[in-house]
């Protein structure tokens, strides 16, 4: 991208992720069984390939019947029928139920000729040769009819749905043995920093533990992309240009964390930057200096600030986005909804604002939130990020949070 220069112009979320989106397409359709397929986005609508259910079948254990035998039936003058068959769920058998008779009924079994109704087995002695009804059932009283679900041709799933455990059992009752799915994203994640060591690791003055690394791989893996590790580098521009070198090819998406602001060792800006990826910022807080353009080898790299909360309030805002375009979702965003400031805030002016938020539901109904952390949206509170159950933005314009004020709010969980 050599047009993607740094400038000084600081740029919108909407036009820094408008730009972001741009050089991204859908990944390529591929066709699985439904056995793997869980967590994969649907890539063509899917139809019903058979009636649900695709025979009329009883919705109780019971007894299939012909509702005339039993007008005048109480728990006085219970009305007798002969029982002709014994039907299970899976029966192949197809008896008729005439004048007089009944056949005993499992659950999902199918609706015999002539029965129109089905007796529960509570309303009944449990006769197995001849049973005593004490009830004068509804018309076609719990009879399941074939197609009351969905009918052969029917959409079952739209395109760009979200394949979880309802869908894909939705899909496997409709007929469907296989799907057309987006893959999963591959996502290389790199952090940099001389003073980064493993987490769990001893510590030596100065140094701290790579939670960045953990906190992509976790965010990638929610959002349907399969991460890739690539550990950390140093402030050594050598050491990151081989890193890059070696790993380029082989992903959707390379995502970093740290050295993108203007300090004397901001690596990742150091060497992208004169090959025209952008630097600059965007109007938001955390998360202020962003990156972005396309490798060499034309691989999109996100360049993300280094501290963990702007790291996740980044990723939130431009690299989910981004996964979402790749496996053919429509809903790019998480779904905004309004809540009310249970508590008063600071907010920074000239930058929309995400706050953690913990969430507790009003007498209304209505959302109510509250910072997560005393710290407010501090770039550094990686701890008190674990609190937080969503993000509320406060627009630009707005220097602060009153109590009672309305909020737009992203649900993260």
């Amino acid at each position: 991208m050599k047009d993607s220069v740094a400038s000084p112009r600081s740029l919108s979320i909407e036009e820094h992720r408008n730009r972001v989106l741009s050089a991204f397409e859908s990944l390529e359709v591929l066709e699985v069984p439904l056995s793997e397929a869980l967590g994969r986005t649907l890539a063509g609508d899917l139809p019903a390939a058979v009636d649900v259910p695709n025979f009329d079948n009883s919705a109780m254990d019971g007894y299939a019947v012909r509702r005339e035998d039993l007008i005048g039936a109480s728990d006085a003058a219970p009305v007798k029928l002969r029982v002709i068959e014994d039907l299970p769920a899976g029966t192949s058998k197809t008896p008729t139920v005439a004048a007089g008779t009944a056949a005993r009924i499992m659950t999902g079994a199918p609706i015999p000729a002539g029965a129109d109704s089905v007796v529960p087995v509570e309303d009944t002695d449990r006769g197995t040769e001849n049973v005593a009804v004490r009830v004068v059932p509804a018309p076609a009283a719990h009879i399941r009819r074939a197609g009351t679900d969905v009918r052969t041709g029917e959409l079952i799933l739209s395109a760009g749905s979200l394949l979880g455990a309802r869908q894909l059992s939705a899909a496997a009752a409709g007929g469907a043995g296989t799907v057309k799915v987006r893959p999963a994203p591959r996502v290389g994640i790199l952090s940099t920093g001389s003073e980064l060591r493993p987490p769990g690791s001893a510590l030596e003055f100065g140094q701290i533990h790579d939670s960045n690394s953990t906190l992509l791989a976790g965010l990638v893996t929610e959002a349907g992309g399969e991460p890739v590790l690539l550990g950390s580098t140093g402030d050594d521009p050598g050491e990151f240009v081989a890193m890059i070198e070696r790993i380029t090819g082989e992903l959707d998406l390379i995502v970093t964390s740290g050295g993108v602001s203007v300090g004397a060792y901001d690596v990742v800006k150091a060497v992208l930057a004169p090959i025209g990826v952008w630097f600059g910022t965007v109007r938001m807080q955390p998360g202020k200096p962003q990156g972005f353009g396309l490798l060499p080898s034309g691989t999109p790299i996100i360049t993300l600030p280094g501290n963990p909360v702007s790291v996740f309030v980044s990723f939130e805002a431009f690299v989910r986005p981004a996964l979402m375009k790749l496996q053919g979702r429509d809903d790019l965003l998480r779904s905004a909804v309004p809540a009310i400031a249970a508590e008063a805030w600071k907010s920074i002016p000239g930058r929309v604002q995400f706050m953690p938020v913990r969430i507790q539901t009003r007498p209304d109904g209505r959302p109510e939130v509250r910072p997560a952390s005393s710290g407010g949206s501090g770039s550094f509170l990686v701890a008190n990020l674990a609190k937080a159950q969503g993000l509320a933005l406060v627009p630009e314009e707005q220097l602060e949070v009153r109590e009672g004020d309305e909020v737009e709010l992203w649900v993260l969980q």
